[in-house]
């Protein structure tokens, strides 16, 4: 199983339902040294930037996902996000996609 941490529209019951085909159930969870941009992704979708402040903080949601989920959601994102490795403030290691 692979984690990974949301904090845009993967979190809308609707586009869970049209990516994985179903609800997803998950936690409360923060990263840190990562803010929401100023900037959108076609001007419109959030996406995270790396700040290296302790300060700066992202809450978000983590669900638990199944590899091929994570291609789904690869396909999902498209070209604009790249999936990185990160580690959360609960101490989970989780997958999050930041501006490619």
């Amino acid at each position: 199983m692979h984690y990974l941490f949301t904090y845009g529209t993967l979190q809308n019951i609707s586009i869970q339902k049209q990516v994985f085909g179903r609800t997803l159930a998950g936690i409360h969870d923060v990263l840190n040294g990562y803010q929401i941009s100023s900037e959108k992704i076609m001007g419109r979708y959030l996406v995270i930037e790396k700040t290296n402040k302790k300060e700066s903080k992202t809450e978000g949601i983590v669900y638990e996902l199944h590899k091929s989920e994570l291609i789904k959601v690869d396909l999902y994102e498209g070209k604009a996000y790249k999936r990185i490795k990160v580690g959360l403030k609960s101490g989970k290691s989780a997958w999050v996609y930041v501006k490619a």
